[in-house]
């Protein structure tokens, strides 16, 4: 870890600049940057690294100017244009490193937020309350966006800059696919580790389960309602294919109790039907309905093994069904073919991110395993580097309400500072 005294300079620089930090979060939180409409934040945010005066080279690119499409790990887009999926890499090259580089990526994408009038606050108002931040995206993971961005700019403030080169990285499409972060890769950024601020309360993320999404698509036969017998209704056929997939759910989550990271536990595997459309009237028996699923996969599970496994869990249900078994219904896969992640103990950028942690909050970095998926494994999987996913404390992800805690958001800036200041080394500011 920075000697006392750099650490004591980075922690004086943390706290001169955090009501700006406070604020940028704010005004980052106040971009309903949705799916597919995450271009104005993006253009935001490349302004604000050009505008910095640290020597930021900023590159703004789409996920359609790389050849997603080729890479084998890439997931499919079927209701969003690449085109208009953009990508924001501030690079903060060093003419002559004598450290080892980085890559700082976080996510500027969110959830949809529900009914703003369940809200306490304002969705996407960055309301401030009792030292919490408040708003789609505060916790999930505009909090994280913030502490990459001013752990560097509490460097700046101290007299510092990295004695490596650095790359600061806003993104896309995590909440969906991953492409954003794939795409980061494909224009050719390297680095000798990774760091993600999501969320994690301090802790460092051990494992993550992957992540499918699926479609799936019944078809029924319109009647007047007077005389259903003699149609089908296709909203009760899609919710005996829930039925059927709740069942193979129990059956993965019966075979994770012997899986060495999730055999603590319970139920990691989670099944969700998250958004389902259908039908036309009221009165008239459904002719249509599409079933938006989720559906996790353990870390080392092979993703084409488990989507064959969800399609024959939907064939042998239709089979049961009177009007599905000559009319099967259709399974699309139209989002996160994502595998799980471990992040094997002993690296030394983990080394290096524990004595920074411990640095900044006087206590050991635990580990968590996670059930929900994020974008290490794009690194550490495919592009054989260290990925450690490792955060601010919040609450509410994709829930009403979402927040975020200011004061460790505070000492986790310091802590990834740190572990700037340590991974990449420091050198004057010119």
């Amino acid at each position: 870890m920075p000697d006392k005294t750099t650490l004591q300079t980075l922690s004086a620089a943390v706290e001169a600049n955090f009501d700006e930090q406070v604020r940028f979060l704010a005004d980052i939180v106040r971009h309903p940057s949705l799916r597919g409409r995450e271009a104005p934040l993006q253009d935001h945010m490349y302004r604000w690294f050009a505008g910095r005066g640290f020597g930021y080279t900023v590159d703004r690119f789409s996920i359609a100017d790389v050849r997603w499409q080729d890479h084998p790990k890439a997931s499919p887009m079927v209701d969003v244009d690449p085109a208009g999926s953009f990508q924001v890499v501030a690079s903060k090259r060093c003419a002559a490193p004598t450290g080892r580089s980085l890559i700082i990526q976080g996510h500027i994408d969110v959830v949809p937020e529900g009914p703003a009038e369940m809200w306490t606050y304002p969705p996407y108002g960055g309301t401030v309350k009792d030292g919490w931040m408040y708003g789609r995206g505060a916790h999930d993971m505009k909090s994280g966006v913030s502490a990459m961005c001013f752990a560097m700019e509490a460097l700046r403030t101290a007299g510092f800059a990295p004695a490596a080169d650095v790359f600061l990285q806003t993104v896309t499409e995590e909440e969906s696919t991953g492409n954003g972060a794939l795409a980061t890769l494909l224009r050719g950024y390297r680095a000798d580790a990774c760091l993600i601020p999501e969320p994690t309360g301090g802790t460092i993320t051990r494992a993550h389960t992957g992540t499918l999404w699926f479609r799936i698509k019944v078809r029924g036969v319109p009647v007047h309602v007077a005389v259903a017998q003699s149609g089908s209704n296709a909203i009760m056929s899609g919710y005996h294919l829930i039925q059927a997939l709740q069942e193979h759910t129990r059956e993965l989550n019966r075979a994770a109790r012997e899986d060495q990271w999730y055999s603590g536990l319970q139920d990691p595997i989670k099944f969700n039907p998250g958004i389902i459309r259908g039908g036309d009237w009221a009165s008239s028996t459904p002719a249509w309905c599409e079933i938006d699923c989720r559906i996790g996969l353990l870390p080392g599970q092979d993703v084409a093994a488990q989507q064959r496994a969800v399609e024959k869990a939907v064939a042998a249900a239709a089979k049961t069904d009177n009007f599905l078994a000559n009319n099967p219904p259709e399974v699309q896969w139209h989002g996160f073919l994502a595998d799980g992640y471990v992040l094997e103990p002993g690296s030394e950028a983990e080394a290096v991110l524990a004595e920074a942690h411990r640095a900044a909050f006087g206590a050991e970095m635990p580990a968590r395993i996670t059930t929900a998926v994020n974008d290490t494994r794009f690194y550490g999987l495919y592009f054989d580097m260290p990925a450690l996913c490792y955060g601010p404390k919040g609450e509410g992800a994709h829930a009403f309400d979402e927040r975020t805690h200011l004061e460790h958001l505070k000492t986790t800036t310091l802590a990834m500072a740190a572990f700037i200041a340590d991974w990449c080394g420091l050198k004057a500011l010119e």
